[in-house]
């Protein structure tokens, strides 16, 4: 199999070692699209099916024929690439890659894309733009076609965001190729498919920090959440790292696992919560926020809820701190971290310091309030923290 990038300009822009596999193929696969850029010829066409998923079923129905796969451009920038490669052994494959549309929209615009935050959005929902909208950002973003570009102003428009500068670039690299220059709040008219848009950052909105300890009103919570500042020793102590998986035991309003998967783009949590209500908050945190493709929830209790559970590199409990959860995640090879507020959860985590070691500390915060006609501080319950590294 040869899979080959393909641009706006057809089979004029490929190379030859690309044209002389197009030449000898006995099947072309491709999307419709694909396949009208390339002149007639001897191989059986197959049009790709939708969903996609159909279509790597009839791809596996050829194998040891030789089948060029067509893509749009460099095949492994957000495109079908990555996913044939991880299906097929390195012996069962080979790729040309074309023209990307970020290096196009690039050189359109003068941006450089060491500094250009690229995205696949034609699959995935707005909600990924989330993390990177801060004034003076640069972003490259492919869509699903062009009613996906109101749909995009829309959203950067409810974020804080609709003085946003827009550069919507339809077919790129072919002979219809097309910019429109806008800003979200005043985009308009017709777009076709393949469009992307390069979106210039401004605006009001509110930016995520780039730090642990997000402002707490990043998450929707029914008061059950874990404060910023505690939040962000929490962080700090879990260390997450990327790659990594976490369990977050207790999730509440899902806090800590949602900073644990804004850390890094690689990271993974799994959220464990008793309470239905909280499960769907989490759920909705997690969608605001762009991480709903990281995150596994699961309505139960520990410990039962952690049998089958993917394995995790770190652990955090912050709600339903019992023997038996601790006897279950101490016994496991993963970092583990537990919060305790009550005088009850206190004495159980001294109690398993003494058993097992590790790190024992108290946060005792306090925050200025009105003291009749002056401020004194007022204090927070304290929280005891014990962490343990296997």
């Amino acid at each position: 199999m040869t899979i080959i990038g393909i641009g706006e300009d057809g089979v004029a822009g490929l190379g030859a070692a690309s044209q002389a596999a197009l030449d000898a193929a006995q099947i072309v696969m491709a999307p419709p699209r694909h396949l009208a850029r390339v002149p007639a010829g001897t191989a059986q066409r197959i049009e790709w099916p939708v969903p996609y998923a159909e279509g790597l079923e009839v791809l596996d129905s050829l194998r040891g024929r030789r089948v060029v796969v067509l893509a749009s451009g460099d095949p492994f920038w957000f495109g079908a690439g990555a996913v044939l490669a991880r299906r097929y052994s390195a012996q069962e494959w080979t790729a040309h890659p074309g023209a990307s549309c970020f290096g196009l929209v690039a050189a359109r615009l003068g941006w450089a894309l060491e500094r250009t935050v690229c995205l696949g959005l034609h699959a995935a929902p707005m909600a990924r733009l989330k993390r990177h909208l801060a004034p003076g950002v640069q972003i490259i973003a492919t869509l699903r076609d062009g009613d996906a570009v109101p749909a995009l102003a829309a959203y950067l428009t409810e974020q804080g965001f609709g003085d946003s500068a827009l550069h919507v670039l339809e077919h790129l690299g072919g002979p219809q190729e097309r910019i429109t220059r806008a800003t979200a709040h005043t985009v308009g008219g017709a777009f076709a498919h393949p469009v992307c848009v390069a979106i210039d950052v401004a605006g009001q909105g509110a930016v995520l920090s780039v730090a642990t300890g997000q402002r707490d009103d990043a998450f929707d919570s029914d008061g059950q959440i874990t404060k910023r500042p505690v939040r962000a020793i929490t962080l700090s102590t879990l260390a997450p790292k990327p790659h990594e998986h976490l369990w977050d035991i207790g999730g509440g309003s899902g806090s800590i696992a949602l900073e644990w998967l804004l850390a890094h783009p690689t990271t993974r949590a799994t959220t464990i919560e008793p309470r239905a209500d909280r499960v769907a908050r989490i759920r909705q945190n997690a969608d605001a926020l762009g991480m709903a493709h990281r995150l596994s929830v699961v309505h139960g209790s520990a410990p039962d809820a952690l049998t089958g559970l993917e394995p995790a590199n770190a652990i955090f409990v912050g709600g339903g701190l019992s023997d038996a959860v601790l006897e279950a995640v101490t016994a496991l090879p993963a970092r583990l971290v537990v919060n305790a507020v009550t005088l009850e959860g206190e004495a159980l985590l001294a109690h398993w310091h003494a058993r097992l070691g590790g790190d024992l500390m108290r946060i005792a915060l306090s925050s200025t309030a009105p003291l009749g006609p002056k401020r004194g501080w007022t204090s927070a319950y304290p929280v005891v923290q014990w962490s343990i590294t296997p």
